[in-house]
């Protein structure tokens, strides 16, 4: 275990607040260090899932489609027309 400040705590001392402007620098900082998409990675990103959601939409749909077709001939005994 190490014995940083960092890692093991003085129980008896307040936990210092950081103020809300030292907050947003701190934000700010971090946002500059985020690696964003560009505009041709974003469209082929939701083009993909896009795709992605309209086949399992479908593939559900027939699913639903046809246990409820099955259902129906099991409980009723006559062809869902």
């Amino acid at each position: 275990m190490s014995d940083s400040s960092a890692v093991r705590r003085d129980s008896k001392q307040p936990e210092k607040r950081t103020s809300p402007i030292t907050f947003y620098r701190q934000v700010v900082a971090e946002l500059r260090k985020v690696v964003w998409p560009t505009q041709e990675q974003l469209v082929t990103y939701f083009l993909v899932t896009m795709v992605f959601v309209v086949f399992f939409m479908a593939l559900i749909s027939l699913l639903d489609l046809g246990f409820g077709k099955l259902a129906f001939e099991i409980f009723t005994g006559q062809d869902a027309q």
